[in-house]
């Protein structure tokens, strides 16, 4: 609620008893304004939101943090929801005459037309959706403060689940402040809309200074219509631990990072509103470290390019291979080098996109860095670790810095090319989708790598295990690779490779073994999750959260309707068949593709279960094809490392042997 100085100035003869009530209130404001003038108002707490996921449109953000939860707009049956605007409906229940107060409107009540089919449309969709949720929530419901002659679009936030609005307060904007106040003074949650330009600045400044302690102030941006907004400026004030801090939350575990649906378990926290409903899916809102105005700039900054830099990023490091094998093609020993070297480049990747993730260069000396980094230490790495164990060193350093990032919360993984890219709203933190499936692949090259030349024991077996096992630790600890599928993809491929490295025939026994190894990750994954997170973590809230059958169906159906999507997307489908063609003849031809290795039954199961780990992760993961694509193509780097050996020259004293070369 607003303090004893706004209500003697809206002549609230009142005003003392009103300074200090006694229930908490919060109040929501939308104000244009971005970092720089939220951080020239004191007492605030700033944060970057995730406003969307898929495409941005004001009216879904609105709906979105009404309901606490958010699906990819793609899943919805229209990806645009229906036109919603504010019809008042005349003087509410307990309305009041606002002109005793000087402020010339009157305290109304509303309905929001076209909400019915915001409700269709959310109830259509695959996941328990609310809209208006947040409202229903608050005793006597909400009120919405708008100017007189403006868009009042974000009345929508205020409207309960049946559309009603239960107080509504238009007017000029000279008397704006008053008439929040006077909302406050009956309703527990406010939305308004500040103005533009100097006044609407004025006017934020007013209202945090004048916030009441029992008052709690949260101001989204708004942006004009047509404007990326994916990610939006939030400031908050009321929150535990203090003022001019950054904004975080359990749902982005990300310093600095919010996302929109985090809001109403906020309110509903702050205003001790509990239990908090289970259809809400964010967290409360938290501070986390100082505030650092340049830092935020730089990692808004950054998300914003990261999505667009990918596939260039890869055509460059790809392009620059093929002309040093073009380059070197005339000659064999030359021809061989480059093939292990741009192979074992591709392969230091996850670790090479760190280095201007930190540097936040231009696009073109980004491009330039990851490839001259790539080949260089896929040169060095060459040189250094005899064939065919360089494999070993990308991924024992990718694992430990990945890991070390996490840990220690430097948030480069985020802000590279091979981040989980929060700027698409459905995972930002820990590992993406294309990390998972490829750090399964390499891992698994690396234990076949140590173990070369290798025999079927049960000491490689063991060793893939072990590796396994650390590896699905990282890809599933909350506070690492947060990755629910990552722990079935990496539990049912190495599995795969473990049983393919036992002596003695495949059995029933064994089969099943590989069958259940993703269930026992599972169960693994949750008591890590609910020790190391307190329950917080990616898997508690996707599938131990759940209160129904009904409830973790919709989870499922909502991955397999994003991976569909992911599959009729841009070259999706062509990448996709393509994989699919090279799976297929690699396993054809299995035994020809692994002459380097002489059959090493090691390299064969690592492959194997690679191979393995992208059939499963695409059908357990949202990003489906994504993550089988991305297996096939790591395949082809190692089995081009592999077929890239040394030729090896070889002397022997007596009869000349028809065999004196092996060939490359």
């Amino acid at each position: 609620m607003l303090s004893f100085a706004l209500g003697a100035w809206a002549g609230d003869p009142d005003a003392d008893a009103a300074a200090a009530p006694a229930l908490r209130t919060a109040l929501i404001v939308f104000a244009p304004a971005d970092e720089s003038q939220l951080a020239g108002v004191a007492g605030l707490s700033i944060g970057i939101m995730s406003a969307s996921q898929g495409q941005y449109s004001q009216t879904q953000l609105l709906l979105d943090i009404g309901q606490g939860a958010r699906i990819a707009s793609s899943a919805y049956p229209t990806p645009r929801p229906p036109v919603l605007s504010l019809v008042v409906s005349g003087a509410g229940s307990g309305a009041t005459d606002a002109g005793a107060t000087g402020t010339g409107a009157s305290v109304m009540g509303a309905t929001v037309a076209g909400w019915r089919a915001a409700r269709r449309r959310a109830q259509a969709a695959p996941q328990l959706l609310q809209p208006g949720l947040l409202a229903s929530q608050i005793p006597g419901g909400a009120g919405y403060a708008g100017l007189t002659g403006a868009a009042t679009g974000d009345s929508v936030l205020a409207a309960e689940s049946d559309g009603h609005v239960a107080a509504v307060s238009l007017g000029p904007a000279s008397t704006l402040l008053a008439r929040i106040a006077t909302l406050l003074r009956s309703e527990r949650l406010v939305i308004a809309d500040l103005p533009t330009g100097v006044e609407g600045h004025a006017d934020l400044l007013a209202l945090a200074r004048g916030r009441a302690a029992n008052e709690l102030l949260l101001v989204v941006q708004r942006v004009e219509r047509g404007s990326a907004g994916e990610l939006l400026w939030a400031a908050a004030a009321g929150l535990a631990g203090g003022a001019d801090r950054e904004l975080s939350s359990q749902s982005t575990n990300e310093r600095g990072l919010i996302a929109s649906f985090d809001l109403a378990p906020t309110i509903l926290d702050y205003l001790g509103l509990r239990p908090i409903p289970p259809e809400v899916r964010g967290k409360p809102i938290v501070t986390d470290g100082p505030l650092h105005s340049a830092s935020l700039r730089s990692l808004i900054a950054r998300l914003r390019v990261i999505g667009g830099r990918r596939l260039p990023a890869l055509g460059f490091l790809l392009g620059a291979w093929a002309l040093l094998a073009t380059l070197a093609a005339p000659w064999a020993r030359w021809r061989a080098r480059a093939m292990r070297v741009g192979a074992l480049g591709v392969l230091w990747a996850p670790v090479t996109v760190l280095v201007p993730a930190a540097l936040e260069p231009s696009a073109a000396v980004e491009y330039a860095t990851i490839t001259l980094v790539c080949l260089a230490l896929g040169a060095l790495t060459d040189a250094l670790v005899p064939w065919p164990r360089a494999v070993l060193a990308p991924a024992v350093v990718a694992v430990v810095v990945l890991t070390a990032d996490a840990l220690a919360g430097t948030q480069l993984l985020m802000r590279s090319m091979l981040g989980p890219d929060p700027i698409l709203g459905a995972r930002f933190y820990g590992l993406g989708n294309e990390l998972k499936s490829g750090l399964a692949v390499l891992v698994a090259a690396a234990v076949a790598a140590a173990l070369f030349p290798a025999t079927r024991d049960r000491r490689a077996a063991l060793a893939m295990v072990g590796a396994g096992v650390l590896l699905a630790i990282v890809e599933g600890s909350a506070r690492i690779g947060a990755g629910v599928g990552g722990v079935i993809l990496v539990s049912f491929g190495f599995a795969v490779a473990t049983i393919m490295l036992l002596p003695g025939a495949l059995t029933r026994r064994r089969g099943l073994v590989v069958l259940v190894a993703p269930a026992v990750g599972l169960v693994v994954l949750a008591g890590i999750d609910l020790a190391t997170s307190h329950g917080a973590g990616h898997f508690t809230g996707s599938v131990l959260d759940a209160s129904s059958a009904g409830e973790l169906r919709d989870v499922i159906v909502r991955r397999y309707s994003a991976a569909w999507d992911e599959l009729r997307n841009h070259a999706m489908p062509v990448a996709s068949a393509v994989a699919l063609v090279c799976a297929g003849l690699g396993i054809r031809r299995r035994a020809r593709l692994l002459t380097p290795v002489a059959d090493d039954p090691a390299w064969f199961a690592a492959l194997a279960g690679g191979l393995a780990a992208g059939v499963v992760g695409a059908l357990v993961e949202d990003s489906g094809p994504v993550l089988f694509v991305v297996v096939v193509f790591a395949l082809g780097c190692v089995l081009t490392y592999l077929w890239g050996r040394p030729p090896v020259e070889v002397e022997i004293t007596g009869a000349p042997s028809p065999e004196l070369r092996i060939p490359s």
